[in-house]
């Protein structure tokens, strides 16, 4: 059939991937290692086995092209994957541009994003392990609704740590967390040392996710029974996410269609990096095909950050990993896409970038906001503020070809859908939204407390 015939591109249920495909197996430089937060030393399994079950670990570190998919979790899948692929006939002819663009929606899963692709397998290895409960943080509430469904259907207890700007703004993301049987915490909360400290500081804060993954790390490491689990950066995370860019390629083959430019919204790099991965392989081959992560100018990791070694946290209970990093003590501006305002960087994303074979730009909330109006307006989902980053970049991406005359293929991961998200856009809306910016100075202070690292 016609590239030109169909408006949802649907795989069969038996298409849904078998294996993840790990890119560590063919990235041109080698990740560094993660180090001790302590010691600083290269770490060891046995110093994350407090935290995060063995099969986790090995995979994290494994250099296995591919790593297969357990069955109980490819079951699981079936309840939203393949997720389908759209071409936005109608945004296109909106924007009178000869580009084709596709989007693949996340936001059919039951959980309203592409979250649930790791929930479950990381849920599924810690039950294998005999963990009975699960300490995570959130941003915005995609994550944590997603860890909280999977602790339901594995039956594990979680905690979820959400940044309290978020769980002021959105207050139903806590609800269906509860609803799925998980606790909410505001975090910085006065429940563990690392809250504590902060609101010492400063009683006012409004937190970050550096902030939150430090009192989740901690609630974990100080029971037995309960294992951390993190929704985007790690390496493993970036594993899972591989089923979405896979799925990608299959679409478009059905369609005689390959992108030129990949396009994902980037904050910690999970869903960036679930689209974007399995075209690595093709680009070290030689394929023309751009992977350009978006991310909030509020908090521009990768486009302002340093690529150094950092604590993934504020307080320094993660491990310290070379990333891009903004530096752990940074606390972002408090924009609604909350799913992006983390410090650093994936440690693949950021060594990609490093390398050439990423690119980045960054983006004010309102133009990001007028994007998704117009995006919605034409073709009918409300999207996520976090995945409205990767459109705008598409719209500006296809009025480019318009004014240069070329009919580009243009693919972007719709990461999640808005409906938690109706107070950001009554701001838009209502002429009420800030474009919000840091000092140069307070990145400056941050980064001069990055650690010092002898490897």
């Amino acid at each position: 059939m016609s590239r030109d015939d169909l408006t949802k591109i649907i795989l069969p249920e038996d298409r849904i991937p078998k294996y993840w495909y790990n890119v560590q197996a063919d990235m041109p430089t080698p990740l560094a290692p993660a180090l001790h937060p302590v010691t600083k030393q290269p770490i060891g399994p046995d110093d994350l086995a407090a935290i995060f079950p063995m099969d986790l670990i090995m995979q994290e570190v494994s250099l296995e092209r591919f790593i297969e998919i357990p069955p109980e979790v490819q079951e699981l899948y079936k309840l939203w994957r393949p997720s389908p692929l759209y071409r936005a006939h109608r945004l296109e002819r909106a924007l009178d541009t000869p580009c084709r663009i596709y989007y693949k929606y996340e936001g059919v899963s039951p959980v309203g994003s592409h979250k649930l692709n790791t929930a479950l397998p990381q849920v599924y290895y810690n039950r294998a392990a005999g963990i009975k409960r699960i300490a995570t943080e959130t941003g915005a509430g995609q994550w944590g609704t997603a860890l909280a469904l999977a602790c339901r259907l594995f039956g594990l207890e979680c905690t979820v740590y959400m940044v309290k700007v978020s769980y002021e703004q959105k207050p139903y993301r806590r609800s269906i967390m509860e609803v799925y049987g998980g606790e909410v915490v505001a975090s910085p909360s006065t429940r563990t040392q690392a809250g504590r400290d902060v609101l010492a500081r400063n009683p006012d804060s409004m937190g970050s996710l550096g902030i939150a993954i430090s009192e989740a790390v901690e609630d974990a490491a100080s029971r037995p029974d309960t294992n951390y689990a993190l929704g985007s950066v790690l390496n493993h995370v970036v594993l899972h996410q591989t089923v979405i860019g896979q799925e990608c390629k299959a679409q478009m083959e059905m369609v005689d269609d390959y992108p030129d430019v990949v396009i994902g919204c980037v904050g910690g790099g999970s869903n960036f990096g679930g689209i974007a991965m399995p075209f690595i392989p093709d680009k070290l081959a030689g394929r023309k095909v751009r992977l350009l992560a978006v991310e909030p100018a509020a908090c521009p990791t990768l486009t302002r950050g340093a690529f150094a070694y950092d604590y993934g946290d504020v307080a320094g209970l993660a491990p310290v990993v070379k990333m891009y990093t903004l530096g752990h003590e940074f606390v972002p501006p408090g924009i609604h896409a909350g799913g992006l305002r983390y410090h650093g960087e994936s440690p693949i994303v950021s060594q990609l970038y490093a390398d050439g074979l990423v690119e980045a730009t960054a983006y004010y909330q309102k133009p990001v906001f007028e994007a998704a109006v117009t995006f919605a307006r034409h073709e009918g989902i409300l999207p996520a503020p976090e995945s409205a980053h990767a459109l705008r970049a598409a719209i500006d991406e296809a009025i480019k070809g318009r004014e240069e005359g070329v009919a580009r293929s243009i693919l972007v991961c719709l990461s999640g859908h808005g409906h938690f998200d109706l107070s950001a856009y009554d701001m838009y809306l209502g002429g009420r939204m800030e474009d919000v910016d840091f000092a140069e100075s307070d990145l400056q202070a941050s980064l001069a407390h990055l650690p010092a690292v002898s490897v």
